[in-house]
């Protein structure tokens, strides 16, 4: 489903390179959960990037369902990510003032999908928050955030969830909580890819891919 051959990524400032990837190769399977973990500036933010279509590699080949998205236009980007990918972030990037419902309904309001308020409302009872769907951001907790955040990622039905270190905001208990709706949707098939730099999240994958200083150092399946 997912992979990476030979790929690289520069970043020029002046006459300076830094080379944040570095001939990284990975393949990930359809229904594979995965951690790539690394410390700052192991190039994990740039992998989050690659894989999630939004930036592309400087040398190498990245192809998403069998499509070499390299060569692909920002509005083709733009739909890939909208269609084959769901993503969570660490800062949860709820809307303010706008309801559970209405925050999942996002991605389908710009993709132009029909019964919107059907599937927002499937998707937050997937993450066990039907009884919360008329309740904004403020009126939630910090794990009820991050699962209204997994439903907005769910709801567009998406090849691959992307999660940018999804638990950073969350105190122990709601980490535990996250992760195990992770880990349950990656049981009924869902392919997951987590972006972290803690062990304890780390421990719920399958798979762990450690990377420092732009280059795969570890690959550990469990």
């Amino acid at each position: 489903m997912i992979e990476l051959e030979h790929v690289s990524k520069v970043y020029r400032t002046g006459d300076i390179a830094l080379r944040a990837l570095d001939d990284v190769s990975l393949r990930i399977d359809d229904g594979d959960l995965v951690a790539i973990m690394g410390p700052s500036g192991s190039g994990k933010s740039t992998m989050m990037n690659i894989l999630g279509c939004l930036d592309v590699p400087s040398s190498g080949v990245y192809r998403l369902d069998g499509t070499d998205v390299g060569g692909l236009s920002d509005n083709r980007l733009a739909d890939i990510r909208n269609r084959k990918i769901g993503f969570v972030f660490q800062s949860f990037n709820l809307l303010p003032r706008t309801s559970a419902i209405r925050n999942v309904e996002l991605p389908m309001v710009y993709a132009g999908t029909k019964d919107r308020r059907t599937r927002a409302r499937r998707a937050l009872a997937r993450v066990g928050l039907a009884e919360r769907a008329n309740h904004q951001p403020n009126e939630l907790s910090g794990g009820q955030q991050q699962r209204v955040a997994v439903a907005r990622a769910l709801v567009t039905d998406p090849t691959m969830i992307l999660a940018d270190e999804p638990t950073g905001n969350l105190d122990t208990a709601s980490t535990v909580d996250v992760m195990n709706l992770f880990v349950e949707l990656n049981e009924a098939g869902r392919t997951i890819v987590l972006i972290t730099h803690e062990p304890e999240v780390a421990e719920f994958a399958s798979r762990v891919v450690t990377l420092r200083d732009g280059h795969i150092v570890g690959d550990e399946r469990r």
